[in-house]
């Protein structure tokens, strides 16, 4: 019987011989994680076997990547990008659940078939995480002023212990300190500004401040520091002042050569934007579709790509007149994404 299929999605994974992170085709098995240098290729470039496997997460070995994991094999350590923290906390999850059952000889099964058993004192930081960035009950984002410069939707380390103090996730503000660093150690939450960047990166017990001048933000909140700058700076920046409500990986036709590649997409609304990156590397995006009057709809195939060539493939046709084919990995995604630009093309001012 072959291995049940667990998961499957777009990773960057960094090459074993050269120091180059590409994007994958990764699908998780039982036993295993294969990965391909297309999803529509029939034979993986390589597999990786999880018995006897760690997976480490989150991996700070490299300062300018986020959401870094690694698997720890018997032969060498590979190594993952997810696009966001989300997506690489559930590829881990389930890798090492998939890991669990190799060694217990269970099947994977997403449901549990026993009551798991916490101690009350056991805070998930993943729960936690999602309750802070609820829009109306959790940590309100602001744009606050320091040294001359503007940090967007940040927050202060005082306003995050007062958050946990009044939220009764902790018991004091000592409790609130050590569960903040421990928040900030796993990537739930970033420093922004040199105070907090400083302790971040020292050797102190608490990385975190419980300090109203040492700023934090959540990661791909849409946070971006700015100075004062000219009025073209401004405009520029206010593609990123919207709230991202969805990201991910998707394939997307080249206008010039008409080739597909892998491209991180990050659509914000109010403003609506649909910015998309390299997702190997680079914090700067490669472009920006601007969603105001925009026209989303599925389409069958792009014009220049041969039949059958392509599924699941939707056109974005911006209030200029230009044409985006882009293709997601599955129905299902498809269909979200289109809601997700149809909803942010509405409300975007």
């Amino acid at each position: 019987m072959e291995p049940k299929q667990i998961r499957e999605g777009y990773l960057v994974k960094k090459g074993s011989v050269f120091n180059t992170w590409k994007p994958l085709w990764v699908v998780l098995l039982e036993d295993g994680i294969e990965f391909y240098k297309g999803k529509s290729e029939a034979v993986p470039n390589g597999m990786i076997p999880l018995k006897g496997s760690t997976v480490i997460s989150p991996c700070n070995e490299f300062s300018k990547r986020m959401f870094v994991f690694k698997i720890v094999t018997a032969k060498q350590p590979i190594y993952f990008q997810a696009a966001f923290l989300e997506e690489r906390d559930t590829w881990v999850r389930d890798i090492k659940k998939a890991i669990r059952c190799i060694e217990g000889g269970q099947k994977f099964s997403r449901k549990s078939t026993r009551r798991s058993i916490r101690l009350p004192e056991t805070i998930d930081l993943g729960a936690l995480y999602l309750s802070m960035k609820d829009a109306e009950k959790g940590v309100k984002e602001l744009n606050l002023e320091k040294d001359k410069k503007i940090f967007n939707h940040c927050f202060t380390g005082s306003c995050v212990i007062d958050w946990l103090v009044s939220n009764q996730s902790v018991r004091n503000r000592q409790e609130g300190l050590m569960v903040a660093s421990s928040l900030l150690s796993e990537g739930y939450l970033q420093p922004a500004g040199d105070l907090s960047k400083a302790a971040a990166d020292g050797t102190a017990e608490n990385p975190f401040l419980d300090n109203p001048d040492a700023f934090y933000y959540f990661p791909d909140s849409g946070f971006f520091c700015e100075e004062n700058s000219s009025d073209d700076d401004a405009i520029l920046k206010e593609e990123f002042r919207g709230v991202i409500i969805k990201q991910g990986c998707l394939l997307k036709q080249g206008h010039r050569r008409k080739n597909w590649k892998v491209r991180k997409f990050v659509l914000r609304e109010n403003p609506a934007y649909l910015h998309y990156y390299d997702p190997a590397g680079g914090e700067d995006p490669l472009g920006a579709v601007r969603l105001r009057g925009c026209v989303v709809t599925s389409v069958e195939s792009s014009p220049d790509a041969k039949k059958n060539d392509k599924e699941n493939l939707f056109e974005i046709i911006t209030a200029d007149e230009v044409h985006y084919f882009l293709q997601a990995a599955s129905p299902k995604e498809r269909i979200e994404w289109i809601k997700a630009i149809q909803v942010a093309s509405r409300t975007g001012k």
